[in-house]
């Protein structure tokens, strides 16, 4: 069994959900620490033609805190911001009318609490509307009592868990992690690399802007044509 494990992130890439599709079981890994300035409550839209960085405000955000204790700033004006941005940026778009109505469930500011849950409830969202049925799970919602091991052996006991014997990482892992060291613990590991996917957006002179949230691509592209996108990665 593949099983993949990847920090929860707001809205993520194509191939975020490469990863996710390719696995058998996808563990939202929650309880570990934020990332300041990372993916995990911001990404990038496309906004008259160039790219644009959005960022849902959280309260008392801190990388000493763990993803599962960082709350969203419902009551900020910055969140109402973003919806209308992200309508702006794609009202034109020839999906707006399907994929919007998705964007507002998740930003409505009225459910989940943490950034933790919004940024899996977008996840699991796009999942939802694409048909990626690959099991999802928390971390911190499951049993695994492992968050005294250090980084690279709480992965291989979440594995192990799971009855898994392949797990699968981002490309970006490779600088972390070696094949032999979760060999030695009888797993399998591999790489997902996503491979150039282009598509048509509103770029002066046909450019293209790559690796935009997947809001970009469900705004440009029919559902059958996103599943495809999703097979192309290489497995290292």
């Amino acid at each position: 069994m593949k099983v993949a494990i990847m920090q929860p992130y707001l809205f993520p890439y194509i191939g975020y959900f490469q990863l996710l599709a390719a696995a058998d079981l996808f563990v939202v890994y929650d309880d570990v620490h934020y990332i300041k300035k990372g993916w995990i409550n911001r990404n990038r839209i496309l906004l008259h033609g160039a790219e644009h960085l959005f960022t849902l405000p959280c309260l008392n955000a801190s990388q000493n805190k763990l993803i599962n204790e960082v709350e969203v700033d419902w009551a900020s004006k910055e969140v109402r911001k973003v919806r209308l941005t992200m309508e702006m940026a794609y009202r034109k778009a020839p999906f707006f009318e399907q994929v919007y109505p998705l964007v507002q469930r998740v930003l409505e500011g009225s459910g989940p609490a943490t950034i933790a849950e919004v940024a899996t409830h977008s996840i699991r969202a796009v999942c939802a509307y694409l048909g990626i049925d690959t099991p999802i799970v928390t971390s911190s919602q499951q049993p695994y009592h492992n968050t005294h091991l250090s980084k690279g052996a709480r992965l291989v006991d979440i594995v192990q868990q799971e009855g898994g014997d392949q797990y699968l990482n981002p490309i970006g892992g490779e600088a972390l992690y070696t094949k032999e060291f979760f060999a030695e613990h009888g797993i399998a590991l591999h790489f997902v690399k996503s491979l150039p996917i282009r598509y048509a957006q509103p770029v002066p002179d046909n450019g293209f802007v790559p690796w935009l949230s997947i809001l970009d691509v469900l705004m440009y592209n029919e559902k059958e044509t996103v599943m495809a996108f999703l097979q192309d990665y290489e497995l290292l």
